[in-house]
């Protein structure tokens, strides 16, 4: 018996003699491992394979026989503005690519959390993507610090990320409005990195539009009722004046509660059948005040 189990345990030693223990070799990290490691990078933001994005950029349209580079064709209104009772955020919803309108219903209003509001102008997918991420790092600064970031530290990380990604050809025009401890606040950042701190900003083609009723009917006492009238029919006018705004107008308020949506109405049925009649009436108010002031003129001299 103990011949048998001494010549069994001698065959055993003699066959894994002659196996290929290859496979063992740690040093060389295995196929799985490849994988995964593989999957990693591919989550990552994968950068172009330039070493200087910008150089490369102004060497390849730059000359004065290079190609036409690409150009964003893009068009909206958006604005915001602090009064007495928070920030009123108001925005349109036409997406357009030139002179094509490519949707009517874009969200341009991006919940950062419950009290932070971004807006989109410029290229949507990067207002999407970035604005985004600066909502996750904000959870983050909240689970690590145990409090809410602030509107100013949100802003701030917004620019910082936007600046590291300067001549890469974002597209963005955004504002950051939200509440915090110390009250309510509105920044504007663009792709460049630019920061500003304002009371109001308008953002987009129509813009400007936006900013003459804006102005004419602003002011810090704006009870809410009036400050929510003022940024929808700011938005309204840019939109009929604006051929790259329109769709619908959503209308936020933010205040020390969080931020409240409002309202989301068809800017052609506001202007049919709430702000025609208006339109008119405030145009001959208009009128009689410039005759009035030219009758002064005239007796002066």
């Amino acid at each position: 018996y103990q011949r048998r189990v001494r010549g069994s345990i001698n065959s055993f030693t003699t066959m894994l003699a002659n196996i290929n223990l290859n496979f063992l070799d740690f040093d060389r990290p295995t196929e799985k491992v490849v994988e995964e490691e593989n999957a990693s990078e591919e989550q990552g933001f994968r950068l172009p394979p330039k070493y200087a994005p910008g150089k490369f950029l102004q060497a390849a349209f730059g000359q004065p026989d290079s190609p036409e580079a690409i150009k964003f064709a893009h068009g909206t209104t958006t604005l915001a503005f602090i009064f007495k009772g928070g920030v009123i955020v108001a925005v349109d919803s036409r997406s357009t690519m030139g002179p094509y309108i490519a949707s009517q219903t874009v969200k341009k209003v991006i919940e950062i959390n419950p009290y932070l509001l971004g807006t989109m102008a410029g290229g949507a997918a990067d207002c999407s993507f970035w604005e985004r991420e600066l909502g996750r790092r904000c959870r983050l600064y909240e689970l690590t610090n145990k409090e809410r970031i602030s509107v100013a530290g949100a802003s701030k990380l917004l620019s910082n990320i936007v600046y590291a990604y300067k001549n890469y050809g974002l597209s963005m025009g955004t504002m950051i409005a939200g509440y915090d401890k110390t009250g309510a606040h509105l920044f504007y950042v663009d792709s460049d990195g630019t920061r500003l701190k304002g009371q109001k900003f308008c953002v987009g083609s129509g813009g400007t539009y936006a900013y003459g009723i804006l102005d004419t009917g602003y002011r810090w006492g704006l009870e809410v009722n009036e400050a929510i009238e003022l940024g929808r029919r700011s938005i309204y006018h840019a939109t009929h004046r604006d051929a790259y705004s329109g769709g619908i107008i959503n209308v936020y308020h933010v205040h020390e509660k969080g931020w409240t949506k409002i309202s989301s109405d068809d800017c052609t049925k506001l202007h049919y059948e709430r702000y025609s009649g208006q339109n008119r009436s405030l145009d001959k108010t208009c009128l009689l005040y410039t005759s009035d002031a030219a009758d002064e003129e005239d007796s002066g001299d």
